[in-house]
């Protein structure tokens, strides 16, 4: 069985362009920029591919837990928790895209 990481995100749908990196909130959330819009879970599937190429997993390693229908969402991740926790971290050293 593979290790599970939560991860928090805060959603911005309609965006000029995909970008993963920054943080909002408090607590501190990771950003992800989708162009896709809210509409018949168009910004979930972009989020889970976006979180997919930036992290290096498969789509299919992302679960939504919580907030299907919301901005901020819990996402848990399959994979090597250490690895994932370290890139997160890098990411949400990034520049925020508002």
């Amino acid at each position: 069985m593979a290790d599970q990481f939560l991860l928090e995100i805060r959603v911005r749908p309609n965006a000029s362009r995909n970008k993963v990196g920054g943080t909002v909130g408090d607590p501190q959330r990771l950003v992800v920029a989708v162009q896709a819009p809210a509409v018949d879970g168009k910004a979930n599937q972009a989020v889970i591919k976006e979180l997919a190429s930036a992290l290096g997993l498969r789509a299919r390693d992302f679960t939504i837990v919580y907030g299907e229908l919301g901005r901020d969402k819990r996402i848990l991740i399959s994979g090597d928790i250490a690895a994932i926790a370290m890139k997160c971290e890098e990411l949400k050293g990034a520049p925020t895209l508002l």
